[in-house]
């Protein structure tokens, strides 16, 4: 092509054939690529959220960069909160654990004989009673600290997962946008490096020479041709980059990055809002902890005729030391009378003769409930009515104001039993008249008491009253005083003449014991089972390990288990089960079905047995070795013949649930109660 046929245009005209209009977006070849598109205007609210600096810099390239940062501190700060509730919770917890701790152990002290009772023991217990309370509030609030940590958890784990999905999101568009703009600026480089040459090109000598190629030499008109066509090809590449860069700058304005910073921003508004509240939640309930605690240790006044709990003041200036002091002293005065009679009786005797004249009531125990040590005791089958079934977290003990009343739990801790009011001033129920020289004649003038062993714990409950047997309540009450201690209590037997005679007065009173043993009851002054108090070891001779053999003798001779035949294949099929919670809440729900009475004593006896295991460092028992003692043991074959016979029996039988139709579930009952012992509390703290 000839150069003076070829249009000649300036540079100016040159670069104008590059320039590119559309739709309002201007890009050339000098300037650099100009957005005009008509943005949303920012809403006309003049709130902070909505202002137009705001605006501005969320519909900015960092602004999805800057919402981002920003949630990443919210969670942050929702984590670090999360973190300081759970060692709040773990702090209160371990708090109130040990202050519950304490009052047990407190409760379990004030009744020893060794500490002072009366009106001070009352008080006491009140003080302590009020720390246990305090102890309940704390347990909730660290309950409701620990709900709190996991909610915070939960919600900064969803939030940061929807923050890293749109991290992604916008990030990724603004990235393709960057390319494609960075792409645009290379063609335009590329673009204006032709433009030059070509301009050179046409403003050079066109008799210079010629310039080679690859093909050979080109004329200098043949070079300008050529770079036309390239600047031609350079600028439809050019125009072409900047169409894309704009409709992917368009989307990203008008679709992704709005998209993207409005889920950022809800996403920054829900987890400050959900930490707000649980901050809320926090100081509420640290007012309610406070102000619970305060009415604990001073409650409010109630209105006229409406009775309100004595404040922690009131309690402990209510002791009264000197009716105290004189209450004690006072309950000496039936030894003094006892020691003037045997200095009498004492003068008047010369020689050691004894004469035992039993002079028995209407009321004495037929030949067929003698003692099952000499024979056995024939079943007493009184009718009385039954209680009916009890919905789970719901118990009604009926009392009697006698003192084997049993009383419930208190609030917030372990149920305990209640404490024994054992008259001081009893007199002597024999008369001691003299009959010659020589000679006393010891008349035991009081009525045979009805039997206690081999009688259905509804029958006792119709009878006396009380949902616990005294002799239940007996037992427990010494070994607790007496047997924590003892190296294998509940293992080791007794003796067995002991347990004869304990048996003995439980059940017939003082009629049917030997000489010896009666006059030995009668000087400290036992006649009838109302009047033992085993907090006097003297009651038991000093024999604790014979204490626990009557209890298990007790069980052993209910006509009905204490866990029932009704239940007994119930409590072997929840005994099978593999995991522990579900064999826990299993055994719980069959608990909950038992008789009344059953499930009260079965009660009072797992949580004296607790105790025991609580000291099992001392007495080596502990929850496995109990289980056996209580659930089977193999029954020897020999009959009772002898003594040691008894003993064995007494050790080698069924104790809580009776004997099953197939000997290999006996291991399955000892599983029963070694996993009642093992969740004592879970089982019996709420009932």
């Amino acid at each position: 092509m000839d150069n003076t046929d070829s249009p000649r245009r300036s540079s100016a005209e040159n670069r104008g054939l590059l320039n590119v209009t559309d739709g309002g977006h201007t890009f050339n070849g000098t300037d650099s690529y100009q957005d005009n598109v008509e943005r949303p205007a920012p809403p006309q609210d003049a709130s902070v959220e909505n202002s137009a600096i705001v605006f501005g810099v969320l519909q900015s390239d960092i602004g999805v960069n800057t919402l981002l940062s920003r949630l990443k501190q919210s969670i942050a700060s929702t984590r670090e909160f999360a973190a300081f509730l759970k060692k709040r919770s773990v702090m209160e917890e371990e708090h109130a654990q040990g202050l519950k701790k304490l009052c047990r152990s407190s409760h379990e002290s004030v009744r020893r004989p060794d500490n002072r009772q009366g009106d001070f023991s009352r008080h006491y217990n009140e003080v302590i009673n009020i720390h246990d309370r305090m102890a309940d509030n704390s347990v909730k609030f660290a309950l409701s600290m620990h709900q709190m940590h996991e909610d915070l958890h939960d919600m900064a784990t969803n939030i940061e997962r929807g923050r890293k999905q749109w991290k992604q999101t916008g990030l990724t568009a603004e990235k393709r946008v960057q390319d494609s703009e960075s792409l645009m600026e290379k063609a335009k480089m590329k673009k204006d490096s032709l433009t030059e040459d070509y301009d050179r090109a046409r403003t050079g000598d066109k008799q210079s020479g010629r310039v080679f190629g690859l093909k050979g030499p080109k004329s200098a008109a043949q070079h300008e041709e050529d770079l036309h066509r390239k600047v031609q090809a350079a600028d439809s590449d050019y125009t072409t980059k900047v169409q894309t860069a704009r409709n992917q700058r368009q989307e990203l304005i008008d679709l992704q990055r709005p998209q993207a910073v409005k889920a950022i921003h809800s996403l920054i508004t829900e987890c400050d809002a959900g930490l707000s509240l649980q901050l809320q939640k926090f100081a509420s309930f640290n007012e309610k902890l406070l102000l619970s605690n305060g009415l604990c240790v001073s409650p409010l006044k109630g209105r006229d005729g409406f009775d309100t709990p004595k404040s922690l003041r009131d309690v402990v200036y209510g002791i009264d030391n000197v009716r105290d002091l004189n209450n004690y002293i006072s309950s000496f005065s039936s030894k003094t009378m006892m020691t003037s009679q045997q200095h009498a009786a004492a003068g008047s005797q010369s020689q050691g003769t004894i004469e035992h004249q039993y002079m028995p009531a209407e009321n004495t125990v037929q030949p067929a409930q003698m003692n099952p040590y000499g024979q056995r005791l024939s079943q007493i089958q009184n009718q009385s009515p039954t209680f009916g079934q009890r919905d789970p977290g719901e118990m009604s003990y009926p009392t009697s104001p006698g003192p084997q009343a049993f009383t419930p739990t208190s609030a917030g801790g372990p149920p305990q039993l209640p404490h024994v009011q054992v008259s001081t001033s009893i007199q002597p129920p024999l008369s001691t008249p003299i009959s010659g020289p020589g000679s006393v004649v010891l008349n035991t003038n009081v009525p045979s008491p009805t039997p206690v062993f081999g009688v259905s714990l509804d029958d006792l409950l119709s009878r006396d009253g009380s949902a616990i047997p005294l002799v239940v309540y007996q037992c427990i009450q010494a070994v607790d005083l007496f047997g924590l201690d003892v190296e294998g209590i509940y293992r080791l037997s007794g003796s067995a003449i002991h347990i004869s005679n304990l048996w003995e007065i439980f059940n017939n009173g003082l009629h049917g014991l030997a000489p010896q043993t009666l006059l030995m009851m009668l000087t400290i002054w036992i006649a009838d089972p109302s009047q033992v108090d085993f907090r006097n070891p003297e009651h038991f001779f000093h024999d604790v390990n014979s204490v626990a053999g009557l209890l298990k003798q007790f069980f052993r001779e209910l006509p009905d288990p204490l866990l029932t035949n009704e239940h007994f294949q119930e409590f072997v099929e929840a005994a099978r089960i593999d995991d522990d919670i579900t064999r826990r809440d299993s055994l719980h729900a069959i608990i909950n079905s038992l008789p009344d009475p059953n499930y009260a004593t079965l009660r009072a006896l797992i949580l004296h047995l607790y105790r025991v295991q609580d000291h099992s460092g001392a007495n080596r028992m502990n929850a496995g070795n109990l289980a056996i003692c209580f659930g089977y043991e193999p029954s020897s074959p020999s009959p009772l013949v002898s003594v040691r016979s008894v003993i064995d029996e007494m050790r080698y039988s069924p104790t809580l649930m009776g004997t099953g139709p197939n000997i290999a579930d006996a291991a399955w009952q000892v599983r029963v109660i070694e996993t009642i012992l093992q969740n004592t509390y879970q089982i019996f703290d709420d009932d």
